[in-house]
Order: C-alpha cells, then structure tokens, then sequence
C-alpha cells in the first residue's frame, strides 16, 4: 500500500469517527422523568383579614387504590385572596416538594384555573416565568356574590404559552401535556 493509500484510509476513518461523535452529540437528551404529584394544596389568604384558608387533595396511593382526602372550605363573598399552590410527593421520604420544580421550570409549565359559570370566582395570574408568561403557583383569587360551583385545576407541561388566550388562563389552544388535573367543590358564602 502506498503513502497516498495509506493517508486516503487514514482520512476515511477519521471523518466515520467525526461522524460517529457527532452523531452522539446530537442524539437528544433523555428529558426528565415526571415527578409523582401525590399532593395539591392551593392555600388561599384573605388579604384583608389574613384568614388562611386550604383547598387539597391527597391520594398517596395513586388511581385505583384508595380514593382521594379531599379537603375544602368555604369561602366569603366579595372577598380577595392571595393564593399559593404546593405540589408535593408524599410516597417518599423524606417528602419531595415538587413546586419548586416546577418554578424553575416555570417556561416548561403553567397552571389554568377553570370554574362552573355558577361559580363567582375570578382567578388571576401572580407570578411569571423568565419570558414574562404565567405559571400559577401564585395567583390572586376574587369572589363575588354568593355561589357554588366546581373549581378545576391543571397543571400543563410544556404548553405553547404564545398561543391565543394561553397567558390570560385560556387552556384552549394550550397543548402540552396535563401533569395534574384537580377538582374542588367550591362554597362561597
């Protein structure tokens, strides 16, 4: 084999490595798995009387097994609150608060609050990712007269927040996947 043979294979087997590495490099990263949320609570604080009030559901044992402890109070007409979601996952411990998480990755998520037309409740964004868009850990909770009805939430994951009506809570053109869906009988009285 001459020296141009040998330089011709030499080089042929340099660029299949290149190849090789930068088809490794390229390869996509493996995304996060989702964290187990076995635990939502939405603290709600009356902004006048400082009164705190704790909407949760809880179900350790995920679907199937035992159901849910759901936990509501009543709320006061024509009042405002500041309101806090936590997440957690409670078949661990120590207890994971995934919240925090979920603020990091405040781009990647975003609560909507939806509620029966009978239900006087006006739910508002407090809080923002690092592009200015909502997610919904804190939020700012209205009532008006008294009403009762069914308060949803969920929690999308990777929902396209440039979408038509996204950023004012309208899950309609969302997308994205649903990481928690949550109901809560609603009082206000």
């Amino acid at each position: 084999m001459n020296l141009g043979q040998k330089i011709g294979i030499a080089l042929a087997i340099a660029i299949v490595g290149i190849s090789a590495c930068k088809k490794e490099k390229d390869d996509p990263v493996v995304p996060n798995e989702e964290e187990l949320i076995t635990t939502v609570i939405y603290t709600l604080i009356d902004t006048v009387s400082n009164d705190t009030i704790e909407l949760s559901i809880q179900d350790i044992d995920g679907n199937g097994g035992n159901p849910p402890i759901i936990i509501t109070e009543d709320l006061s007409p024509n009042s405002t609150y500041w309101g806090y979601i936590t997440l957690l996952n409670e078949s661990v411990d120590p207890i994971v608060d995934i919240s925090e998480e979920v603020f990091e990755e405040g781009e990647e998520h975003q609560f909507f609050f939806l509620s029966e037309t009978s239900l006087n409740t006006v739910i508002t964004y407090d809080d923002e990712d690092v592009n200015g868009n909502p997610i919904g850990l804190r939020t700012v909770l209205q009532t008006g007269n008294s009403s009762t009805g069914e308060l949803i939430i969920i929690l999308r994951h990777n929902p396209d927040k440039y979408a038509s009506g996204v950023a004012e809570g309208d899950i309609v053109n969302a997308g994205g996947e649903t990481d928690i869906e949550v109901n809560f009988d609603i009082v206000v009285q």
